[in-house]
């Protein structure tokens, strides 16, 4: 092998992605093409929500009896929500974090669809920054339903995109071995992936349900 021969050879190490498979042989949603539509979507539709949130907390710096267009009962309030120190937890509102992290996964979104191949500790720094946004957003939704006992609806709307994100974003870093896992794993997320997706959403809606159920049923 000659010093051009080797130049050719593709660099091996911790920040290579491991070589992709075929992709007949990975779930549909993992592939190139579809798993770049996923970022779209759901980096647009949170995106969407934050931006929104965002403008709505102006709004209410400029006037304090702003009546956000999610206010629909004392229940159901983006403007009450706001109101509360857990919506300003790092010193400014919670939504610009928001516009910054979907910002970048429409920006992966993006460079996946066109064809570019992202190395193994880009998606391992996508994986953290997902499973933190994560975190926060199940934090979020303790907080309110059992201490502000107050829905915002752009909110809701982060929590359902972050949902399928999170769950396919890992599945997909499973199937082509940026997280490494034993087989039978990787084939159970991959296979149980949209039902898992669907198994928070029913938890997250039956906990919304139960909490407010006094509130909905005026009991």
């Amino acid at each position: 092998m000659d010093l051009q021969d080797a130049m050719r050879q593709p660099t091996a190490g911790p920040d290579a992605e491991p070589p992709r498979k075929p992709e007949s042989q990975v779930p549909g949603f993992a592939r190139r093409r579809a798993f770049g539509v996923v970022l779209l979507l759901t980096g647009a539709v949170g995106w969407a929500a934050s931006a929104v949130l965002v403008l709505e907390r102006l709004a209410m710096y400029r006037n304090p009896g702003h009546i956000t267009s999610c206010d629909v009962n004392p229940w159901v309030s983006c403007g009450r929500v706001m109101g509360t120190w857990q919506s300003e937890l790092f010193g400014f509102p919670n939504p610009i974090i928001g516009i910054v992290a979907f910002a970048i996964v429409l920006a992966t979104a993006m460079a996946v669809l066109a064809g570019a191949e992202l190395v193994r500790w880009y998606w391992l720094g996508l994986q953290a920054g997902v499973v933190l946004g994560a975190v926060l957003v199940a934090w979020l939704w303790s907080q309110a339903l059992f201490e502000i006992y107050v829905l915002c609806l752009y909110c809701m709307v982060v929590w359902a995109a972050m949902v399928p994100l999170l769950v396919l974003l890992t599945v997909r870093n499973l199937v082509h071995g940026v997280i490494a896992a034993p087989q039978a794993v990787t084939a159970f997320a991959a296979n149980w992936a949209g039902t898992i997706v669907a198994a928070i959403y029913v938890a997250i809606a039956l906990s919304v349900l139960v909490r407010f159920f006094p509130a909905i049923t005026g009991g």
